[in-house]
């Protein structure tokens, strides 16, 4: 039972977080040929693919009403408009697209993170609770490896939508008789007492929104910073399924290592590390400086998510759903600056690079807030 949980789990994280919002880093090159978009527009559609998330995150964090069958909406809503996404050339119709996306993948990552943490916690499984957390990756990794294909063949941004959504929907239909059925979502008889935001709560929640911040400008567009600085090489696609890949073998690593030291300084870690993966793509020259990167970048992206939530956990046991949709939210407003951010630094000095120093900066802040557990919320 624990691990059909876990599974259907990790497969909805896949599609709708790995698919559903991920793909358009490898697309963004596509897009930018076909005429679809500019690199500066390019980051304002990666804006209201964030703003939706913010939005459907929020919401989820909130809702009382129908909540599995907005989860189901969530997994299901990212399938089919990234199938529609082949249909849109405009670039205000993909933002359009991405904000709902946004949307659906909000729905889906709060509401599989309460239902997945409750039954395995429930089932004394936390090991697979943390191994869900690998869906977002294994997505990555997946649409990746598809992407190199694709951008072999040469095919056009629409064509590899297409690839995407079918993808997707090969992946969803196993889960769907799987997933949690009506009342296992809600439970308004056990609701706790409201929530105290204590200052160890606070800090977690504006380290993992600096967190989202910080990882979103090199991951919206290190396919792109790859496909510019070496247009001929076949390697500059293989930068993106690496970040995927690592993330995955970065949760096992989280997994064998989560009897070592205290959830708050593994977080703080994990955030330093991936700084340095920021600062690595920015400043070391070749591509090796992309791919090394990568790995630093991608290590600790899933790994935070579940630290993350594991440390909301241990403060607030009895707000799972809200911490979660909290931290989502936080989260989600920093993945909206991010491309702001890189925006206003692609059109004022036409680099990508004095964003991803800021992006830098903001995971060493984010590290430095959580590395001593505040004695006030424990």
């Amino acid at each position: 039972m624990a691990g059909r949980v876990a599974l259907s789990a990790f497969i909805a994280l896949i599609v709708a977080m790995g698919i559903g919002r991920f793909t358009f880093t490898p697309q963004v090159p596509l897009m930018i040929a076909d005429g679809q978009l500019t690199l500066t527009s390019a980051a304002v559609v990666a804006a209201f693919n964030y703003l939706g998330y913010l939005c459907g995150s929020w919401h989820a964090m909130r809702t009382t009403t129908r909540v599995e069958a907005k989860l189901k909406a969530g997994i299901g809503g990212a399938v089919m408009l990234t199938l529609l996404s082949a249909c849109v050339s405009d670039a205000w119709l993909h933002g359009l697209v991405r904000f709902v996306i946004g949307w659906a993948s909000g729905w889906t990552m709060v509401l599989v993170a309460a239902w997945s943490n409750d039954r395995l916690h429930k089932y004394g499984r936390p090991g697979l609770s943390a191994a869900v957390f690998a869906g977002p990756g294994a997505g990555i990794f997946l649409s990746g490896l598809l992407a190199v294909f694709l951008h072999a063949q040469q095919v056009s941004a629409a064509q590899a939508w297409c690839a995407y959504g079918v993808l997707a929907l090969i992946l969803v239909l196993p889960i769907l008789r799987f997933l949690p059925r009506k009342g296992e979502l809600h439970r308004p008889e056990t609701a706790p007492e409201p929530l105290l935001l204590t200052s160890g709560l606070k800090k977690l929640v504006w380290s993992y929104s600096l967190a989202g911040f910080g990882y979103i400008i090199p991951a919206t567009f290190m396919s792109q910073m790859a496909t510019a600085r070496f247009p001929d090489s076949a390697f500059a696609q293989f930068v993106w399924p690496v970040f995927g890949g690592t993330a995955v073998l970065g949760v096992g690593l989280g997994i064998l290592l989560r009897r070592f030291g205290c959830t708050n300084t593994r977080l703080a870690l994990n955030l330093w590390t991936q700084a340095l993966g920021v600062f690595c793509a920015a400043l070391v020259p070749g591509l090796s400086g992309l791919i090394v990167g990568s790995v630093l970048m991608g290590m600790p992206f899933l790994n935070l998510v579940y630290l993350s939530l594991q440390y909301a956990r241990e403060m607030a046991p009895l707000h799972s759903r809200y911490m979660a949709g909290l931290l989502t939210t936080g989260y989600a407003v920093g993945q909206l600056t991010g491309p702001l951010v890189s925006a206003l630094s692609t059109t004022l000095s036409h680099r990508l690079e004095p964003a991803l120093y800021v992006a830098g900066a903001s995971l060493l802040l984010a590290g430095t807030l959580v590395w001593r557990r505040d004695t006030a919320a424990t």
